[in-house]
């Protein structure tokens, strides 16, 4: 049996095609779930080396066993600063070989993960462990060689919760899969992190017990889908817009004959970037932001939850001696799943504000009576540079085309925002407009070519 996985940013789903019905997995009752998992025993942190008095002292030690094996042996003497680099990296060694012996002792834990919004859940409620948010959005960047093996990990415990999820209500076990890519991955690399971001997903899903793997470019996926309810033979022009990137493709659909994909295009924005944006313009004034002498980047850190090295940043900083009220403030974004608490809502404001004119959320977990408002004319303004970014995508798509497309198909989590549609209505104002399911559109059509 094989299957399509649509592993999102955001979200993530998987669907098979069984004869002439598609069936969409459920997890705890839904076809879709929140791309998290936590850990109920902290994971290891690799980065995390810091000398202690007690390091300190075995560095010494150890430098000094190795100025006087130089003196026996009568070789030229080193420079101290080498000797105490090698002494550190010794210690580091030991540091990390502990480490991962308790990581290896408690190895059950990580047999007891959990996913979806059922991990956040979990994490706040606990208060402690380790809870990782959209993996998918760190496998392009440069990484160190333990962090590559720790994102790859995470991903494997995602692949394997869908793959043995998929095999108990399909009554067949799950070895192969398409599994969906976006036409270009968020990277500081550049080409080089997609080739890296692919390696890293394969890698993945050899851990979760998958034999055979595929990737489809999410679009390709979409239009897939979108074909398989088309009678008539069409161009169309599937707009992808998800959480982390939003991909472009032209393709030839219905009518009978095969679709037939010509090209496709994507940038690595999506509604993360919007939350973001939203975060800084209505949230983080409440903390500082503008009124105090707080670097910004500090405010991007607490706001980009999918971050772990941001995030331990700004767990790590100390805002004791910030003036009132901002301190106390950023203080209790520190503790007890703030960050967390703080991305949900906003990103729920996000999306109430596509349908209604304002939204708020209260920050009672902050400070009693805290709360932010927002209108949607602040959703759109904290949205103007993600739309300057697609509809600088799609006025390059349309001046590649040799004739305008029939159709707008759209889908994608970020394709039912009144403002998106509008942005692609604009550059083709000729074509139908067809909404697909935002959800379910590129996991559907995966599927369909898993078939194949």
């Amino acid at each position: 049996m094989k299957i399509g996985i649509d592993f999102g940013t955001s979200y993530s789903a998987a669907a098979a095609r069984i004869g002439d019905e598609l069936v969409h997995i459920r997890f705890d009752g839904q076809p879709q779930f929140r791309t998290a998992v936590y850990f109920p025993t902290t994971l290891p942190d690799l980065d995390a080396f810091e000398l202690d008095a007690a390091m300190e002292a075995e560095v010494d030690a150890i430098a000094r066993s190795l100025r006087n094996e130089q003196s026996r042996a009568g070789t030229p003497p080193r420079p101290s600063a080498l000797l105490r680099r090698d002494a550190i990296r010794v210690v580091r060694r030991r540091w990390l070989e502990a480490r991962m012996r308790d990581a290896a002792a408690s190895a059950a834990d990580l047999q007891h993960a959990v996913f979806g919004e059922a991990a956040i859940e979990s994490y706040l409620l606990e208060g402690s462990g380790n809870l990782v948010q959209s993996p998918k959005s760190m496998l392009g960047f440069n990484l160190h060689p333990r962090a590559k093996e720790t994102i790859t990990g995470i991903a494997a415990h995602i692949l394997e919760h869908i793959r043995l999820t998929a095999s108990q209500q399909l009554g067949t076990t799950v070895r192969a899969a398409t599994l969906g890519r976006p036409v270009r991955f968020r990277s500081s690399l550049g080409e080089a992190g997609g080739e890296q971001a692919l390696a890293l997903l394969r890698e993945a899903a050899t851990q979760a017990g998958f034999d055979a793997i595929e990737f489809l470019e999410e679009p390709a996926a979409a239009a897939l889908h979108y074909h398989a309810a088309s009678p008539a033979r069409h161009t169309t022009l599937v707009v992808d817009i998800g959480g982390g990137t939003t991909d472009i493709a032209l393709a030839e659909i219905g009518g009978g004959e095969a679709p037939r994909v010509h090209r496709a295009w994507g940038v690595a924005n999506g509604g993360t970037d919007v939350d973001l944006a939203l975060s800084m313009a209505q949230v983080m004034p409440l903390f500082g932001k503008g009124a105090s002498r707080i670097p910004v980047h500090h405010f991007v850190e607490a706001a980009t939850v999918q971050d772990m090295p941001r995030q331990r940043e700004f767990h790590n900083r100390d805002f004791r001696h910030v003036d009132a009220p901002f301190g106390a403030r950023l203080q209790g974004l520190q503790r007890d799943g703030g960050t967390t608490r703080l991305y949900r809502g906003v990103e729920g404001m996000k999306v109430r504000l596509s349908g209604h004119d304002t939204a708020g959320h209260a920050l009672d977990y902050i400070e009693p009576g805290l709360r932010v408002d927002a209108s949607r004319a602040d959703l759109e303004a904290a949205s103007a540079r993600f739309l300057a970014t697609i509809g600088g995508l799609l006025d390059e798509v349309r001046g590649e085309l040799d004739a305008p497309p029939d159709s707008l198909f759209l889908t994608g989590g970020m394709s039912g925002a009144p403002y998106v549609q509008a942005a692609a209505q604009a550059r083709f104002p000729d074509a139908r407009i067809v909404r697909g399911d935002p959800s379910l559109g590129v996991v559907s059509g995966l599927a369909e070519h898993a078939r194949t």
